[in-house]
């Protein structure tokens, strides 16, 4: 994508930019963060930033916490809406919003948790979404972040995600948390992970293994982080 941000609303509408489901919408959490919630890591009240159509935040309602789900996205936030109430979730709420300039929340959530965002924002919109997060965060909140490392992608192609070396996700992060831990994670992704409709000529992607369900494992990082108690 490079500094530019795709045109979400077209992603999340049926006939919009994917022929089905955006390729990371796999019908559950993704599965490093559903290891997070597994080992006791998440702590109520959760934000869920750039939640999607937002399994996660339907997860985390269903195992007992109080999530906001956000996205800039009307069509996804109207389908996690509905999707809470359809299966009677009454912790689970969404709102569309900037989040690099989400506001309102100061000091309420215990838990941060990021899948897949980091990379789907232009470059320069980067610090004004951990800045707004942070500042939406209660103090010794944690931070988790799920995000495509360099590579994950051909270079040659014209059209994809703000992919991410360990040091530049390091910097950017660190300007206003505390870093724990950056280690090698994989995104779980249904083929094709480009839209078809894209521009630009076909590019053969590397033979990712694949889960037990057939979905690709693409190298990213999982970041975790604190806000300090000051």
């Amino acid at each position: 994508m490079g500094d530019e941000v795709m045109d979400w609303e077209q992603a999340y509408q049926q006939g919009g930019v994917f022929e089905g489901p955006p390729p990371w919408n796999i019908g559950e959490p993704q599965p490093e963060l559903a290891g997070v919630i597994a080992d006791a890591k998440v702590r109520s009240d959760v934000l869920d930033a750039g939640c999607g159509y937002a399994e996660l935040s339907l997860a985390l309602a269903a195992a007992g916490y109080t999530v906001l789900g956000v996205d800039i996205t009307p069509t996804a936030v109207a389908a996690a809406t509905q999707a809470a109430r359809e299966r009677g979730l009454t912790t689970a709420s969404f709102e569309q919003a900037d989040i690099t300039t989400f506001t309102g929340h100061d000091g309420r959530f215990s838990t941060v948790l990021d899948s897949t965002l980091f990379h789907s924002l232009p470059i320069e919109g980067r610090d004004g979404y951990l800045r707004s997060v942070h500042q939406a965060a209660a103090p010794g909140a944690r931070l988790f972040v799920l995000v495509f490392a360099k590579g994950a992608f051909p270079a040659e192609l014209e059209t994809k995600p703000n992919e991410v070396s360990e040091a530049e996700l390091r910097a950017a992060v660190s300007k206003y948390w505390e870093i724990d831990e950056i280690r090698p994670a994989f995104i779980h992704v249904n083929a094709p992970v480009i839209p078809p409709r894209l521009p630009g000529p076909p590019v053969e992607f590397p033979q990712y293994d694949r889960d037990e369900k057939g979905r690709a494992k693409m190298p990213a990082y999982l970041l975790t982080a604190h806000k300090t108690d000051q």
